[in-house]
């Protein structure tokens, strides 16, 4: 036995658009589970959506269940963000699809906000747009880092505040797919036409250029109800009779054209031949492209041949974990439990925590938070078994350690914020 040793380096598509889901919806909330992608879109089901909609086509959840989202976000708890917490231009930005607003019209010298001014531009037909607010309210936070492990992708939460019969934006799409969560009020959206199938970054819609499309959708969201729009699809949306108050969840996937540009230019930087000049004059008249056309087909046959899915991937995987900060409200208590934990004490993984575990011939090392953290490879199996459980008894994790080794190894993943003790 060993002890362990630690050191650091649409109507949903109509069928279901009257589907309740109520039992489920609060057994999530009564029983204390976080908000997952199975909360936001039940009743349909996870591979259904990525199956029939993810990329594809809008989904539309109507639910008649106003209190679905009341967890995450309230008319309250914005006008909290927006008169005691330090918002600035541009994070909170008015707009106005009937007349322009401009920053200089709502904000101080050094960017801050005449918050008097953002309700009188409220009160005359304005959207207040909130970005960003999963970094200043937990409850958004932990939906967006459960959703960025189900996707492997960032994620964002911007909230739209919308007076009585008004639309904030013109009719446009957005170059991130969307997850829109009705909080309050009512809002009726027009889905268009698809101008650019799913937009790259900087493929922005520009109304002179992008034709808006006819109306193929249109639909009434309500509090409770959730709508998946895919980039790149045309829309709009108005408030009706009441103010509307909804959450929009934007999901920053990494595409293959990123990870494509990153395998070519990894090949481009290790063998020279990437790197020669265009053939000297090649902008005139007379230049025959044909050896041109031969040399371009060796060369992409060649980035094929050399180039490594696994280790652009994993650049990929790193990044994105790395990127991901750590949730850790209530870590004071947990730290003050340390010295109270036996082998019966309960324990689990943090929820919302975004890990890697790499093994070599000596260590298993975790990578997290933008650090590493490394054990012996003996506690390898422990380590895996800890990270991947939301409740366990510590005496039961596997592998070969002893009492004080398996004490060891929860006290430093405590420590570091990976897991929590849950009953001492």
């Amino acid at each position: 036995m060993k002890g362990v040793g630690v050191s650091k380096r649409v109507a949903m598509q109509y069928p279901h658009a009257g589907i309740s889901s109520q039992s489920e919806g609060e057994l999530a909330r009564s029983s204390g589970a976080e908000p997952s992608l199975e909360w936001l879109l039940s009743p349909v089901g996870k591979k259904s959506f990525f199956a029939d909609y993810w990329e594809k086509k809008p989904l539309v959840v109507q639910r008649r269940q106003q209190n679905y989202f009341s967890s995450l976000l309230s008319l309250d708890e914005v006008d909290r963000v927006l008169t005691t917490l330090d918002r600035r231009y541009p994070d909170v930005t008015l707009k106005n699809a009937t007349g322009r607003v401009s920053g200089d019209d709502y904000t101080l010298d050094d960017d801050s906000l005449d918050v008097a001014r953002v309700y009188q531009l409220f009160g005359e037909g304005s959207t207040i747009t909130l970005a960003y607010l999963d970094t200043v309210i937990p409850a958004l936070a932990s939906l967006c880092r459960s959703l960025e492990r189900e996707f492997s992708s960032p994620f964002q939460a911007n909230v739209y505040l919308t007076p009585p019969r008004a639309q904030g934006a013109k009719h446009h799409y957005d170059t991130h797919d969307v997850l829109v969560l009705q909080v309050a009020g009512t809002k009726q959206w027009i889905i268009y036409g698809t101008p650019v199938e799913l937009p790259l970054r900087g493929q922005d819609f520009d109304a002179s250029i992008h034709a808006q499309g006819t109306p193929t959708l249109e639909f009434k969201l309500e509090p409770g109800d959730m709508a998946y729009i895919p980039r790149g699809v045309v829309h709009d949306a108005r408030s009706t009779d009441e103010v509307s108050l909804h959450i929009t969840v934007g999901i920053l996937s990494y595409t293959w054209t990123d990870l494509l540009l990153e395998l070519l230019a990894d090949v481009c930087v290790h063998d020279p031949a990437f790197r020669k000049a265009l053939p000297p004059g090649f902008a005139r008249n007379e230049f025959d492209r044909a050896p041109a056309r031969e040399t371009l087909g060796k060369l992409l046959k060649k980035a094929s041949a050399q180039s490594s899915l696994d280790v652009t991937l994993d650049r990929f995987v790193d990044e994105f974990v790395s990127a991901c900060p750590p949730l850790l409200r209530g870590q004071m208590a947990q730290m003050a439990k340390l010295d109270c934990l036996r082998l019966d004490s309960v324990v689990g993984v943090r929820t919302g925590v975004l890990s890697l575990v790499r093994a070599s011939a000596e260590s298993v090392a975790i990578e997290c938070f933008g650090r590493t953290i490394i054990f012996p490879f003996h506690a390898g199996e422990a380590v895996r078994f800890a990270l991947s459980k939301s409740e366990f008894v510590v005496r039961d994790l596997p592998g070969d350690l002893d009492v004080a080794g398996k004490l060891a190894l929860v006290r430093r993943l405590i420590q570091e914020g990976l897991m929590v003790a849950r009953k001492v």
